[in-house]
């Protein structure tokens, strides 16, 4: 929202300075968001008048100027081909920046003779791109001459300090000046100006009326209006033009610059049709499926059944709250003008315009609700300056439906300001404060009777009334305490989540798989694939009905994804994301999860070995490699084979420490990817963060390495078992055989076939042992060997290979 400072002045009676200004603006909550004054920018530049103009000595094209200026008699060089004796120009000094061309002015001879300063051009002042000679400011017969010394940002009407604060979507009603000015009367800054509305008295009836059709009264309550002839369209006056340029917009004509200052000033958006254009009377009605309009930004637009538009008999000619059409548009050969003030629903108003993808002023104020009253007034203050600029007549007001009743009361107990909001105020600041706002207030004893305004639409409980009250009393009142700190020491500065989350990342991308980052939300066809049941999961407004559920697995974007890839010709590819996977609503029902993703072969086609396709191992190996770097003793986890339905039920698996699932592995299933649309092979996991465990500390301090000076011994060893042994259960049963001694195993042969018994299977295994005290004697050797060769027997039943 932006605003010059002699317009907030025209609502404000107020001597505070512009740094007063913004400084109270942003502890009020309207944060200042930039201050720009051209004038002071501006200020070098004066006005000055040309003695002489004499030809330059050594140059034709020059002209060697004699000029009076606020500072004395200055001397420059120029090239203007309009520079001459008895002119009024705009004279730049030594020193002057030069916004068009951004040199910095330096005294200099040119062809011999000194110049001291410039006699500057539109271009040079950075207004225009007119270049063509300096300004002349020479006044016309009979008109006075601008004084010497005079800054030209004055004569420009530049002088005015532009201010842009920051709305939040709640205060809608300071989206016009006079809703400033009100925050700003409130909070001790001068005094509001009362406005009343002028009284129009019309002079004729209306050709023209107002129609809601059934159906649209709750999207428009109430639209007023009223008819003018005999108007003329001219340029508006120049003081309306500076003020719609200094807070961006361009002047247009003056029936629409009446409208767009009426938008701003009073945050009551307006539009104006050519009556000559309307057929018949214009109807708020639902737009019908193939009907387009070109709208005033040039822009067709087609539009659908869900939109609430103005129209007459031709059609469509305005989006309502949003953009009037170009057909009925105002021209300079207007002469009859219809006026639409109407109240439109919020809702409706932004979804037709997310719909449409235009952005408006009129949406930005519709959207966040208006004044319901502003549709009485806003027909007399239209007319009041129509008259004024256009002439003409106006007609009597015309109206449809009616004003929504908008009065409500809010009870406020004198004591809440402090129970609530930790400040307390005396019971006659906050009457003072909430009156100054616009409320009306009744004092009950103990409570207060608040009418709230009608301008206020966001104020609806006692603890709105208790913000508004403290903001303008001031949050540099909210009492300060020191932080009570439990230690001197510094607290870890990341978490158990963000440290294992990171680590995860990490392994993951040494492992040579890609990060992603994708939506929380999938189709719904995609969840059901992956267990999705909950309906309490499904989004009430989703962004696209292709993410409609909240994801029930972080494989889901990730496999779309590779299937994107592999369309476009990169079917080898590993990915990854570490995010949430939803299962229920409820504050534990979201898990943070890594989720890595391989398509494909393990690598590039090389001379010096053929590739392969990635397996379930691959998968195993990345979920390992996770929950090692995240801390989890990945050395005590089984290996189970109850993997979900979205993994192949042969090759897949998950990894348990106990009961509890760390992560589970495999080979995607067929019918997933068949969903996906997405050519195999391709193995995933998903590593459950949260479940790892923390891990065990028996003090602060790491315990220092336990290196031996003593050489390892490596012995192998096979042992014939049955085919439904795992290897995971002999190699745990052989490192339990001799703790302290047996630093590693390590499977390296899994043989099956000739040689052995039917339903048998051998397993070769590496042991490590690792003395610390002496070098092993061969009856050492013999005595581990043994418990290793019991222990395997025990736990696997299985019996050493002869």
């Amino acid at each position: 929202m932006k605003f010059t400072l002699s317009w907030l002045r025209d609502h404000l009676e107020t001597e505070a300075s512009v740094e007063q200004l913004c400084e109270t603006l942003s502890l009020i909550g309207l944060e200042v968001e930039s201050v720009e004054d051209r004038g002071a920018q501006l200020a070098a530049f004066t006005v000055a008048y040309v003695e002489e103009a004499a030809p330059h000595p050594n140059a034709d094209r020059l002209r060697v100027c004699r000029l009076r200026t606020k500072d004395g008699e200055v001397q420059v060089v120029c090239g203007a081909p309009n520079a001459r004796s008895g002119m009024t120009g705009v004279f730049a000094p030594t020193g002057t920046h030069i916004p068009g061309t951004g040199i910095d002015l330096k005294a200099g001879v040119i062809r011999g003779v000194e110049s001291n300063g410039m006699l500057v051009s539109e271009r040079e002042m950075g207004l225009s791109e007119d270049h063509e000679g300096i300004i002349d400011l020479t006044p016309g017969e009979g008109e006075a001459a601008p004084e010497i010394g005079t800054p030209f940002a004055e004569i420009l009407g530049l002088d005015d300090v532009v201010i842009e604060v920051g709305i939040t979507p709640n205060r809608g009603d300071c989206l016009g000046v006079r809703g400033i000015a009100r925050d700003l009367a409130a909070a001790g800054l001068g005094r509001l100006k009362p406005f009343e509305p002028p009284k129009v008295e019309g002079g004729y009836d209306s050709p023209l009326a107002w129609r809601i059709d059934a159906g649209a009264g709750d999207y428009c309550p109430y639209v007023a209006g009223r008819h003018f002839r005999g108007v003329r369209n001219g340029p508006s006056p120049a003081w309306l033009q500076r003020r719609l340029t200094a807070i961006g917009l361009r002047p247009i004509s003056a029936l629409v610059d009446i409208t767009n200052y009426v938008t701003f000033d009073l945050g009551r958006p307006l539009h104006v049709f050519d009556a000559a254009k309307v057929k018949g009377d214009p109807t708020m009605r639902f737009a019908r499926d193939g009907e387009e309009i070109l709208a005033l930004d040039g822009r067709t637009y087609a539009l659908d059944a869900e939109t609430l538009v103005i129209a007459d008999a031709n059609g469509p000619e305005g989006i309502a709250g949003i953009m009037g059409g170009e057909l009925s548009g105002c021209t300079e050969e207007t002469t009859e003008v219809f006026l639409e003030c109407a109240l439109f629903d919020p809702v409706s108003v932004a979804f037709a315009g997310r719909r449409l993808g235009i952005h408006s002023d009129a949406r930005y104020r519709f959207e966040r609700g208006l004044d319901p009253l502003s549709a009485e007034w806003g027909p007399e203050v239209a007319a009041s300056l129509i008259l004024q600029l256009c002439g003409g007549e106006a007609s009597r007001v015309v109206d449809a439906g009616a004003i929504p009743d908008w009065r409500r009361s809010v009870t406020l107990r004198k004591d809440r300001c402090a129970t609530l909001g930790g400040v307390p105020v005396p019971d006659g600041e906050q009457v003072r404060i909430l009156q100054d706002l616009g409320f009306e207030v009744t004092d009950r004893g103990d409570d207060l009777e608040v009418q709230v305004p009608s301008w206020r639409n966001d104020v609806d409980s006692e603890a709105c009334l208790v913000e508004e009250v403290l903001r303008l009393h001031g949050y540099e009142h909210l009492p300060t305490s020191s932080l009570v700190l439990d230690t001197a020491m510094p607290l870890p500065a990341l978490s158990t989540r963000q440290r294992r989350a990171a680590a995860a990342r990490t392994a993951l991308c040494w492992s040579g798989l890609e990060e992603c980052v994708t939506f929380s939300f999938v189709a719904e066809r995609h969840a059901r694939l992956f267990g999705w049941e909950n309906e309490s999961l499904r989004l009430d407004n989703p962004i696209s009905a292709e993410l409609d559920v909240m994801r029930p697995s972080v494989l889901i974007p990730l496999i779309e994804a590779a299937a994107r890839n592999a369309d476009r010709g990169y079917g080898d590819l590993g990915l990854f994301e570490v995010g949430p996977a939803y299962e229920t609503t409820a504050p534990d029902g979201q898990r943070q999860v890594a989720g890595a993703l391989r398509v494909g072969h393990s690598g590039p086609r090389h001379w010096a070995a053929p590739r392969r396709p990635v397996d379930a191992f691959d998968a195993k190996a990345d979920a390992l490699k996770v929950l090692e770097a995240a801390g989890a003793p990945v050395d005590s986890l089984q290996v189970s084979t109850d993997a979900p339905g979205w993994y192949h039920p042969g090759q897949s698996g998950c990894l348990r420490l106990g009961p509890k699932v760390l992560a589970r592995f495999g080979t995607l299933h067929p019918k997933v990817l068949k969903a996906f649309d997405l050519k195999g092979p391709a193995v995933a996991t998903e590593i459950f963060l949260e479940a790892i465990p923390e891990p065990k500390r028996k003090g602060t301090l790491r315990p220092a390495a336990d290196l031996s000076p003593l050489m390892p011994v490596e012995r192998d060893y096979a042992f014939v078992v049955d085919l439904d042994v795992p290897a995971e259960k002999l190699i745990r049963a052989a490192k339990g055989a001799d703790k302290a001694l047996i630093a590693g195993v390590a499977l390296f042969d899994d043989y099956r076939g000739k040689g052995l018994p039917e339903g048998k299977k051998s397993l070769a295994v590496a042991v490590t042992l690792q003395p610390r005290e002496k070098t092993l004697t061969e009856q050492d050797l013999e005595a581990v060997s043994g418990k290793i060769v019991a222990a395997v027997e025990k736990a696997t039943g299985g019996t050493l290979r002869g």
